[in-house]
């Protein structure tokens, strides 16, 4: 249905592989496909500002296609490369909805497909004291090899955060799973990216069969959700840590795990912004995403994140967020606080296996300064009506079915309910109603 032009990347040199149990084949090769197409309906709005959800019926669509190539240097070594090509715009150019309906859609201001290197990673693991190797089958980004139960991974190269943060069985692929944007990663982390949700950067990982610890430091875009990172790597970075444990419970196995991030980026304080213009009169003083000095600002905050099956077909998932929301947000979304539960349902309960239903809701909200930014008139990239003058927390509710046709298609219809769009109470509600075509193999 979609195609994209393949470019196949020489290896010129390969040395002997040095592990005893043959694995098959040194490559591996996966292909996707996603058309997300939208529609809002009319909705109640006295006013509207540069930023604001249009409140007249729109309807937009994505196009993501993917290949994912993957190459066994030796052992334990391997590499990664994605091209892919991606292309529309989300409603009222993807502002106005502080969580996002489609997690396939970017911030990109022209709407024509584009090709790009979406990821380009080197990965090697090392083996721990006490660790055997399992077999681990050939998947997305997963050569088959041997790697060791217990281990140290290093990750280098191009790649999104959330690939390796926030995992969540339930709620984390807007491909197959839940579309919004705060369902598919924690909307309060402010995760390191370009506009189209990449970083460059390295990821340390320790793995043991039942926990895990995470470590990484990427680069920050130079521009609030600008395509370019900054080199400055000394000035501007985002760190993350998480630490995950795997559980045992009435017979039923769950994940937990919590987050912590620090960045530190050109982002300027919101009273900062509101001294500047309470000071000139002036409404360009509130542009923060342009600010052009390397301040040393720094947005830190945690991350909650929860998965329990409740029984053989229901799944039971709970993220929650939290950033001390004084900086202005540079690469995610307009989020300081969030809460996100949602049920998973498989359908081999009701006898079509391969069938998902989920239903999920959201409460996001601003600290206090970053309402007050809001009220006067600021603007960053998602949201902004031109005044917030009944500020109460955005709400979703969000529920999808995804019906598995062939062993590679699935579609799904799904509905969102947006309450308080902006964070602003005096527009909305918002229905929006999508269709999604997925293709993988």
């Amino acid at each position: 249905m979609l195609n994209l032009a393949v470019i196949v990347l020489p290896f010129l040199f390969t040395p002997n592989d040095s592990v005893k149990k043959d694995a098959g084949s040194r490559w591996s090769f996966h292909y996707q496909a996603t058309v997300i197409d939208q529609y809002h309906s009319k909705f109640d709005a006295p006013y509207a500002g540069q930023n604001s959800l249009r409140d007249t019926t729109e309807q937009d669509m994505s196009v993501t296609t993917t290949l994912f190539f993957g190459y066994r240097l030796w052992k334990y070594g391997a590499i990664y490369c994605n091209p892919e090509l991606s292309g529309r715009q989300g409603f009222s150019g993807t502002t106005g909805v502080a969580a996002f309906p489609n997690g396939e859609i970017y911030r990109v201001g022209n709407p024509i497909p584009q090709a790009y290197i979406a990821r380009g990673y080197f990965q090697q693991s090392f083996a721990l004291h006490g660790s055997h190797d399992t077999l681990m089958a050939d998947d997305v980004n997963q050569v088959q090899q041997y790697l060791p139960t217990k281990r140290f991974t290093i990750n280098a190269g191009k790649f999104s955060l959330a690939d390796f943060y926030d995992n969540n069985t339930y709620s984390h692929d807007p491909r197959s799973q839940f579309m919004n944007w705060v369902l598919m990663d924690n909307g309060a982390w402010d995760y390191p990216a370009n506009t189209r949700g990449y970083t460059y950067g390295i990821v340390l990982q320790l793995i043991e069969p039942k926990w895990y610890i995470n470590f990484s430091d990427a680069l920050e875009p130079y521009a609030a959700n600008g395509p370019i990172m900054d080199p400055n790597f000394t000035k501007t970075f985002g760190l993350t840590l998480e630490g995950g444990y795997t559980f045992k419970a009435a017979g039923q196995t769950g994940t937990i795990s919590l987050m912590l991030f620090m960045n530190q980026n050109r982002a300027p304080y919101y009273s900062d912004a509101i001294a500047a213009y309470e000071a000139t009169g002036n409404p360009a003083a509130l542009d923060i995403d342009n600010a052009t000095a390397y301040n040393g600002d720094k947005k830190y905050g945690a991350g909650l994140n929860f998965s329990y099956p409740l029984s053989q077909y229901i799944g039971f998932f709970m993220r929650a967020g939290w950033n001390n929301g004084l900086t202005g947000d540079w690469a995610f979304t307009e989020v300081d606080r969030t809460f996100t539960p949602g049920l998973s349902f498989d359908g081999a309960w009701w006898h079509r296996k391969g069938d998902h239903f989920g239903i999920a809701y959201i409460v996001d909200g601003l600290s206090k300064e970053h309402q007050a930014f809001e009220n006067i008139g600021g603007y960053q990239f998602i949201i902004g009506d031109g005044i917030l003058p009944e500020y109460k927390p955005e709400k979703v509710l969000e529920a999808y079915y995804q019906f598995k046709f062939l062993e590679h298609l699935s579609i799904a219809p799904d509905f969102q309910y947006v309450d308080n769009p902006g964070y602003n109470a005096q527009r909305g509600p918002v229905n929006i109603y999508s269709v999604r075509v997925h293709v993988e193999f």
